[in-house]
């Protein structure tokens, strides 16, 4: 005699649940598969370790541990002021602000893709582009002279590249110094200006979710993210050095 199986709905699911078993054996198989996975590659694959340092014989390119790659790779677009300090600055204050701006209303706990999408495709795009991509860049890409080599070229260690970096200014045409400065200033405001609006235009629902105050925060910090990688393009496409030069700092 067959029976008819009714499907369980949202309702018929229980509230909470206990974080034993449930959480902690899925945690506790995580862990597992983890540290398997890592026990066969570190038998598997073994660590690319050099010979002892030699004060003598400087390696070209010289290459800083891979983790920190991704900051080496960005001192060739900008200065070391802002690769050196302000990146990682506002890198780790970034993270540091995620539980105070991305807020939801309906409480903790409500982390998943469906619920957090905007931000999970933020946080993604910043840890795999100027992450992850600057660190397989500065790891396969990168050989002597700290020149860029595509996987099929050769490294040759006497490669001579001649760059003819310009400042957007001047590309468009402002040779006088101050005018430069005014056309530098103008394009970065710009920008902020424009990307802040466009942002609370289409998230205008989040401002009272948010806030003013939390919401500008949020804007600032992914127009900055974002602008890393706009810098990056134009300094790889068209040889662009500064978007905004003046006597006391240079962008």
């Amino acid at each position: 005699m067959a029976t008819a199986v009714k499907k369980k709905t949202a309702e018929d699911l229980p509230e909470k649940v206990h974080v034993w078993p449930y959480l902690v054996r899925l945690e506790f198989l995580c862990s597992l598969i983890v540290i398997i996975g890592l026990a066969v590659w570190s038998i598997v694959i073994d660590a690319p370790l050099e010979e002892a340092a030699n004060p003598t014989k400087t390696p070209n390119p010289s290459k800083a541990p891979w983790y920190f790659l991704g900051l080496q790779d960005i001192l060739v677009y900008f200065d070391p002021w802002f690769a050196g300090v302000i990146a990682p600055v506002l890198i780790i204050v970034g993270l540091m602000l995620i539980p105070y701006l991305d807020v939801n209303p309906k409480g903790n706990g409500y982390y998943t893709y469906t619920e957090r999408k905007f931000a999970i495709w933020v946080y993604s795009f910043g840890f795999l582009v100027l992450w992850i991509a600057l660190i397989i860049m500065g790891v396969f890409l990168r050989g002597p002279g700290w020149n860029l080599f595509m996987p099929w070229q050769y490294w040759d260690p006497h490669k001579v590249v001649a760059l003819v970096n310009v400042d957007l200014p001047y590309a468009f045409g402002f040779r006088d110094y101050w005018y430069s400065a005014a056309f530098g200033f103008s394009v970065v405001l710009g920008y902020f200006i424009l990307g802040t609006a466009g942002y609370m235009f289409l998230e205008r629902k989040a401002i009272k979710n948010v806030g003013i105050l939390r919401m500008l925060l949020k804007i600032n910090l992914l127009l900055i993210m974002i602008g890393i990688v706009i810098k990056i393009v134009l300094r790889l496409a068209f040889n662009i050095k500064y978007i905004m030069v003046t006597p006391w700092i240079n962008i």
